[in-house]
């Protein structure tokens, strides 16, 4: 089923796209609570005006979001949490954390837009902020440990056994 979408649905598409869902999810969920609309031919015709017209205003949102990109290209997150004596951080940092490190910093960011990978361990991770269709930015950050000191586990064990083969 085709449908025009009227916001934007994170991981299906952004406000005026036209996307392909299975027919239940659209005549269940998306048009029954007015995030979309079926995609006829003459409803494509009104989002093709539509665009035409608010071409300028989308213009200026894309220049803002690039905006607010350049301000996160020089910017670099270092976050403390708990971590066990191997390293293990008890839980995981996820966007929400990200977007008050961020927001401390003076930047407001929504932690929707925000995608973080599994980060469970003491290290340097990448954080990707989508602030348009279009613009993207990321954020490099670092986690470390709150206040204890990291003993890894992995290069003791090396370390024995190099002397161990020296015999």
């Amino acid at each position: 089923m085709e449908i025009i979408l009227k916001e934007d649905i994170i991981g299906l598409g952004f406000k005026n796209d036209i996307v392909n869902v299975k027919s239940g999810y659209g005549r269940n969920y998306l048009i029954p609570t007015g995030k979309a609309v079926i995609a006829s031919p003459s409803a494509k015709k009104v989002l093709a005006e539509n665009l035409r017209q608010q071409a300028q205003k989308l213009a200026k949102i894309k220049a803002e979001a690039q905006a607010v990109a350049d301000k996160l290209a020089g910017v670099a997150l270092t976050i403390a949490t708990k971590v066990s004596n191997q390293g293990v951080i008890y839980g995981s940092v996820n966007s929400l954390q990200i977007a008050e490190e961020l927001q401390k910093l003076g930047i407001e960011i929504d932690r929707k837009r925000i995608v973080v990978k599994d980060v469970k361990s003491v290290g340097d991770y990448v954080a990707v902020v989508k602030l348009h269709k279009e613009v993207t930015a990321e954020i490099p950050f670092t986690v470390v440990a709150e206040g204890a000191t990291v003993v890894k586990e992995a290069p003791a064990a090396a370390e024995e056994e190099a002397p161990a083969a020296a015999e």
